[in-house]
Formats: structure tokens, sequence, C-alpha cells
């Protein structure tokens, strides 16, 4: 419902989008937007309880983390720590990062308050186990969306290793408001990289008041990428990230729509 709304699909293409490229129709019919967004890591060691976890057990020993030394070619190259290397699965969540909203939570004494979208999830730091800001006992009521001049201009592209459903090696949503070749604003968050929905903020501060050029668009993505730290098996993930940055602004100032 959320994908095929008119006003979304009008005001908010890049969701739609993001929505449509996150699961098949059967499990987008079950699922449910909170429940999205809280969704866990795809991590192997943290399902397999036969092996240690930070994130399942909580604490910070490195040991603890055999993604680190193991199999970690999907896992995070920015943001991440010696006590967890996972990324965060949703397609959603990084069209939401990317269009600013704010979550609002409500406990059981129904005393309400707002996240931003940007605070909502949380890095790995001395605590993995926590995804979220959210206190005990509260759920997610709404999201707000605020209005904004990026419909024309925004897309969201998912690089995966098959073209069926599949979690993202690397995600991007961009949008871009333009006054005639310059670019005003640009919203960038990527998805596949980090613990929580990554918001490329140098990418997006090197982009304000530049032209729409693709020397720009590569420029910005070198900017946001030189400060990962890939692991032995996903360092592509820095080129890979840098190409679909690009891709995915040279898509959204096209004007393509879902």
């Amino acid at each position: 419902e959320l994908a095929a709304h008119p006003a979304v699909r009008r005001a908010y293409p890049m969701l739609a989008q993001a929505v449509l490229a996150g699961a098949s129709g059967q499990l987008r019919n079950m699922a449910t937007v909170g429940g999205n967004l809280l969704q866990r890591t795809r991590c192997a060691y943290f399902t397999d309880v036969t092996k240690p976890c930070n994130k399942r057990e909580g604490g910070r020993d490195p040991n603890r983390c055999p993604a680190r030394d193991g199999h970690h070619r999907n896992h995070a190259i920015l943001g991440h720590s010696d006590a967890c290397v996972a990324t965060h699965p949703s397609d959603m969540a990084v069209a939401l990062a990317a269009l600013d909203a704010v979550v609002k939570v409500q406990d059981g004494a129904g005393k309400e308050r707002s996240i931003n979208f940007a605070d909502f999830h949380r890095l790995p730091g001395d605590a993995p186990e926590k995804d979220t800001n959210l206190n005990h006992g509260e759920f997610i009521a709404s999201i707000e969306l605020p209005k904004n001049n990026f419909a024309n201009r925004s897309y969201y592209l998912k690089v995966r290793d098959r073209a069926s459903y599949a979690f993202a090696l690397v995600s991007v949503a961009a949008a871009l408001e333009v006054s005639g070749s310059k670019i005003k604003q640009a919203r960038i968050a990527m998805g596949g990289v980090a613990h929580k929905p990554w918001r490329a903020l140098e990418a997006e501060k090197f982009l304000a008041g530049k032209e729409a050029t693709e020397a720009n668009f590569k420029a910005a993505a070198e900017a946001e990428m030189k400060t990962a730290k890939p692991l032995e098996h996903n360092k592509f993930k820095v080129e890979l990230g840098r190409r679909a940055i690009v891709r995915a602004l040279e898509t959204a100032i096209s004007g393509t729509r879902a």
C-alpha cells in the first residue's frame, strides 16, 4: 500500500522505489513499516547461536565477532567498530534517511516523542546489541516526511548479487534540488555499507552549490568513501560505493521516476 500510494509516488518516488526493491510482493504483503525499520542484521554469525557474537550477547570483545576474520563479504565498510561489522538490511530505511524522515514514537502511558531519522538507528560503538534509540516500552506510532523539492530528481539504486530479491551489497538513495545548472541541495544515503542507513554527509556538502556534472558527482563520491575502512573480503565495496553514488546521482538528475 505504501509503495503504490499515489501521494507517495508523486511526492516521494524514491521511497516507492526502495520499498519495491526490498522484497517480493508476498513478503511486502505481510510486512509493516515499523517492522521494516526494526529489522535486525542478516549477519550469519548473529543468527547462528553456536557462534559468539557481541550483537547477540552484548559487550565489545573483538574476539567475540567472528565476522571480522571470517565471512564478511556483505559486511560494513563505514562506521563499524571492533565489536560489530554487521550491516542494516533495510532498503526502505535508506530512502527515509535521505528524505529526512521523523519517527514518532509512543510509550505505554501514551507519551509521544519525535526522533529524527538520522538518530533513530545506532552505530555499534560499545553497545552493538542496541539497534535503535527506542526506549524500553516505546513503539513506532508513525513516520513523518517533510515536504521537499526532490520528487522530480530522485532515485533509489540497489546493487545486489542477483536480480531477484536479495539484500543490497550497496544501495544509494539520491535526491537533488537544482536551480538552473547548480545544485541547491543534495540528499544521499547508503545501504549495505554500515550498521545503520549511512547518510553521505560529505558528498552532500561537496555538491551544494556545484554544477550537476559527472566530474562533480565523482568528486562527491570520492569525498564520501575516503573514510571507508573495508575488511579483507569486502574491499570491493569501496569502489562499488563510489560508482553507485555516481550512477544514482546521474539517474536522479535525469528525472527518472518510479
